[in-house]
């Protein structure tokens, strides 16, 4: 061993070796300028503070620069080569929608249009069927084929959603990478009947099909861009813009033009897209520190419930206040994070939560009636798993496993399982997102490598 008195000198006598590939060349250079750069701003010799700004991020205070976490980021974190860099942030306004998976002058095909403009029959009409048997039994005529399994986005799925026509079965995906896929199971454009698009750089957290404008999906990235698609326009319209770390968004009138949007630090807007521009409404600071689902209730939608650090709360839009608004009802119970909340599709009387156990709140969400264990530990590679109603029920809702053989279980309020959807051939990995049709008798699964499962009748 040789003592070298600094990082030039160091850095010098290994080169001089001769024998240092190209990677550890410039894993050496970017030291050598960290290094340089850390000086310059006197990090060594000045004492740092550290404070907390209004848009959420930390700052060191030097006799010379002010240095942001990110810069920070990229000063530890470059000494090793990225192999995947987070893009830069899609420019504000309309994007054009042009499908990355197709030639640069392939036009939006018209059936598309067509059929994400079908006149929809207003599906509270489907949600009223009691339970029973009969539900039951057609669970259990829902199957996959090899057809129904298709790759939709590059990467991992972190949502998904069925569009509500009911002539065929078209959904849409958002990926680790801000990318949205919309498939048409049979459908003769795109690849295997999938157009792929890229509106966002960073993971698509939440997305919705209006149903007010059903040739419109709004969806929200961490990159803190809220889009529009809008097929009849042919573009992705810029609905609200923040720096970054949007998480979660409710429609919150049934024109689908309010909306709740929630996001990593504890606030909450209220966005109008009638409002010409990007921005809120108003802005509201919540009691809690994380924030990771919104759901409004489907009548009162002025009630909306907030899944947070290790609780759930309901607040009224009409009471919030600019900082620290409280809730006027706690949902306590919870012993770790909660990673969604979600009222009953038709009265709004449950709320469903998960978290380590998936629990069910009643009357308002004023008691726990039921508990039901679920295995929900995914690990850091796989979306998490949430508990999400089928709409056409008031009492059923559906989630992933984690069990072996892979699965996708429907249960019944009361804890009872209903049906298992299994399939040794086409199901063999974690369907981590699921979501039912509004109107048919289909569910989707989403999992980490992209691709969608289906099963239906």
């Amino acid at each position: 061993l040789e003592f070298v008195p600094s990082l030039d000198a160091f850095y010098s006598r290994v080169k001089s070796y001769g024998q240092l590939s190209a990677y550890e060349l410039e894993r050496l250079e970017n030291i050598r300028q960290n290094q340089a750069f850390l000086s310059s701003i006197n990090l060594f010799q000045v004492g740092s503070t550290c404070c907390h700004t209004k848009t959420h991020f930390y700052t060191l205070q030097t006799n010379h620069v002010t240095v942001k976490p990110s810069q920070i980021k990229i000063l530890f974190l470059t000494c090793f080569p990225s192999s995947k860099s987070s893009p830069a942030k899609k420019p504000s306004g309309p994007l054009p929608m042009e499908a990355i998976n197709m030639a640069e002058d392939y036009k939006l095909p018209p059936p598309l249009l067509e059929l994400l403009s079908e006149v929809l029959l207003i599906y509270f009409y489907f949600a009223i069927k009691p339970f029973g048997c009969r539900y039951t039994s057609e669970l259990k005529d829902m199957k996959i084929t090899e057809e129904k399994v298709v790759k939709v986005v590059k990467d991992r799925i972190f949502s998904a959603a069925f569009h509500p026509c009911s002539s065929s079965l078209l959904m849409a995906a958002g990926d680790k990478w801000g990318k949205v896929g919309l498939w048409n199971l049979g459908g003769v454009w795109g690849d295997d009947g999938v157009l792929l698009f890229e509106p966002h750089t960073r993971p698509v957290g939440c997305m919705a099909f209006s149903t007010a404008r059903p040739t419109q999906l709004l969806s929200l990235s961490y990159d803190g861009s809220l889009r529009c698609m809008d097929v009849e326009k042919a573009v992705f319209d810029d609905v609200y813009d923040i720096e970054d770390g949007l998480k979660t968004f409710a429609f919150m009138s049934h024109d689908c033009n309010t909306l709740v949007v929630g996001d990593w630090y504890g606030e909450v807007a209220i966005v109008d897209r009638r409002t010409p521009g990007n921005s809120h409404e108003s802005l509201h600071t919540l009691d809690t520190k994380t924030l990771r689902c919104v759901s409004v209730h489907p009548l009162q939608m002025q009630y909306f419930a907030v899944a947070e650090s290790r609780a759930v709360n309901i607040y009224d839009s009409r009471c919030l206040k600019k900082t620290k608004s409280k809730a006027v009802s706690l949902l306590q119970g919870h012993t770790l994070g909660v990673s969604s909340a979600y009222f009953s599709p038709c009265s709004g009387n449950r709320v469903l939560t998960s978290y380590v156990i998936v629990l069910l709140w009643s009357r308002a969400a004023s008691f726990l009636c039921r508990s039901h264990r679920h295995d929900m530990q995914t690990g850091r590679w796989l979306s998490k798993l949430s508990a999400v109603w089928d709409p056409k029920q008031e009492d059923c809702f559906v989630v992933g496993s984690m069990m072996r053989p892979r699965r996708v279980q429907v249960f019944h309020e009361s804890g009872r399982l209903l049906h298992s959807f299994m399939d040794s051939e086409n199901l063999n990995t974690v369907l981590s997102v699921t979501a039912f049709h509004p109107t048919r008798n289909a569910v989707l699964g989403g999992n980490a490598s992209g691709r969608l499962h289906v099963f239906a009748s």
